[in-house]
């Protein structure tokens, strides 16, 4: 179906509540899922926690509580961040549903009998923050001489039977796929790492554990728990729990994911596709790191921000605004308050808010609300009313390629200019020199500002519903509007401020 659009998020692990960075990748998937259905497309968006593993039982552990009732607990934590950033997701999995247990044991069963999964031993440094043995190339030291693994955390030896995946048989399937499909992986900078990881040779893959017991058994192997990453993965296909989604959505369009985990998304997941006679996803987008003030979030240093307090704060437009302004996508970017006020007072308040305002209190002021017609037209009046149809190639092209920032600033330069226009051509005066020019210059700002509206719907998505209802607008409006406008006669409700300022 060439009109479908299907959109995930990672999984999130639950052996911690919701923190910014969740926030910022839900976000992120949202506003392509928004984008995406204004250009027409037909939607899927899946998000949902990652339940199972060593990781999840030991927090379980030091809560003393039995791991059911600690990822019960803390998947509603998650549930609610999905309520609170005002998500537009389809569906939210689960890997302790039994949907989820079923699909997986009916994957490990065709693995294993296309002769891919085979019974061995594992010893080697394994990180248990990352659900994964670590390569000696990729170990290092702290000040300790302890070993840490890629995220570092303290490694530990471990030794067990395992299942092993034949990793190393898709090598050659994998690199050629990444040559022929150079847009697999993004951003370029990451394409190129998977690929000299890959290029560097692929081991097999353990695939089981008998060190814990939380998690999916093995079929036919009690002792054995599926190892987390090969049950995590097939939540994208789990979700599609009834054949005609399965037909409808199947491949993704993009996973959106953070860093840390591609290689799990963009070598383990492909393989596992490949020998399961599955198509591949279309795109993996790996973003960057918030840091906090400079420094790395983290729990021992007390900087992890809880998003619903940002929201909670400041609103949850002008977080999303932020997240998406600040830093291109897939780049690290710095948090701070300081900057977040700055930015909202400068673009949402000073520039969009600041433009609506007092376009739509003068149009009730000299016009008593009503929209009357354009009649002396000069050059500028022109370039402005044509404006957001020139630019909306390159603002469409920018959200495709998820150059949110990019795009913003096309829509913001647009803003500026408008509100230029407003002191040049001065209505107040126009009120008592001429009146035509008035009508003019108020009908093209009005019309103008609903076509900037519709571009900011996937970004501002609560703004611009309340601009719309106070242009008299009562339906969202879809890309394809964007040549449409306001009817002559028409009257706008009464102007509220939608982005007051905030005291710093």
């Amino acid at each position: 179906m060439k009109n479908k659009y299907y959109i995930t998020t990672p999984i999130y692990y639950v052996n911690d509540k919701p923190h910014l960075g969740h926030a910022y990748t839900s976000l992120v998937a949202d506003t392509v899922a928004r984008f995406k259905k204004l250009s027409g497309k037909k939607i899927f968006f899946i998000t949902g926690t990652d339940e199972h593993g060593q990781k999840v039982q030991e927090a379980a552990k030091r809560k003393n509580m039995p791991p059911k009732s600690f990822v019960d607990k803390v998947s509603k934590e998650f549930i609610n961040l999905t309520k609170v950033l005002k998500l537009t997701n389809n569906d939210f999995i689960r890997t302790s549903e039994e949907r989820h247990k079923n699909y997986v044991r009916k994957i490990w069963e065709l693995l294993f009998s296309n002769g891919d999964i085979y019974l061995g031993s594992y010893k080697g440094w394994y990180s248990v923050r990352d659900e994964s043995f670590v390569a000696e190339n990729e170990i290092t030291k702290n000040e300790n001489n302890e070993k840490l693994g890629p995220s570092g955390d303290v490694l530990k030896w471990l030794e067990e039977p395992s299942y092993f995946f034949k990793l190393s048989k898709w090598q050659d399937k994998l690199m050629e796929y990444y040559e022929n499909n150079p847009d697999f992986i993004k951003p370029i900078s990451r394409y190129n790492e998977v690929k000299s990881f890959v290029r560097g040779g692929l081991q097999d893959l353990s695939i089981s554990r008998t060190s814990f017991t939380w998690g999916i058994s093995v079929p036919g192997s009690s002792d054995h728990v599926i190892y987390v990453w090969l049950d995590a993965l097939f939540n994208y296909i789990s979700a599609l729990d009834t054949n005609e989604k399965f037909k409808i959505f199947w491949p993704a369009d993009a996973h959106i994911v953070g860093k840390d985990i591609l290689k799990f998304h963009a070598i383990f997941w492909p393989a596992f596709l490949m020998s399961a006679n599955l198509k591949i996803p279309n795109n993996i987008f790996a973003h960057g790191w918030w840091t906090i003030n400079g420094e790395k979030m983290s729990k021992s240093l007390g900087n992890v921000i809880d998003p619903i307090y940002l929201i909670d704060k400041y609103g949850n437009d002008q977080i999303r605004y932020f997240l998406l302004r600040e830093i291109s996508f897939g780049d690290d970017g710095n948090f701070s308050e300081k900057a977040l006020v700055k930015r909202l007072n400068s673009d949402l308040t000073n520039d969009l808010g600041n433009l609506v305002q007092r376009v739509l209190s003068m149009i009730i002021k000299y016009n008593n609300g009503e929209i009357l017609q354009r009649d002396e037209i000069d050059n500028e009046d022109l370039e402005l009313l044509n404006i957001v149809e020139n630019k909306f190639r390159e603002y469409n092209s920018l959200m495709e390629t998820f150059q949110f920032s990019q795009a913003i600033i096309i829509i913001w330069s647009i803003i500026r200019k408008a509100n230029a226009y407003v002191d040049k051509k001065a209505p107040w005066n126009l009120f008592k020199e001429n009146k035509n020019k008035l009508s003019t210059v108020l009908n093209v700002l009005v019309n103008l500002i609903y076509k900037i509206n519709i571009l900011i719907q996937p970004i501002l998505p609560i703004a611009a519903k309340k601009i719309f209802l106070q242009l008299n607008v009562q339906e969202e409006q879809k890309f394809s509007y964007i040549n449409n406008e306001i009817k002559v006669g028409m009257k706008i409700n009464k102007p509220e401020g939608v982005f007051p300022r905030i005291i710093e």
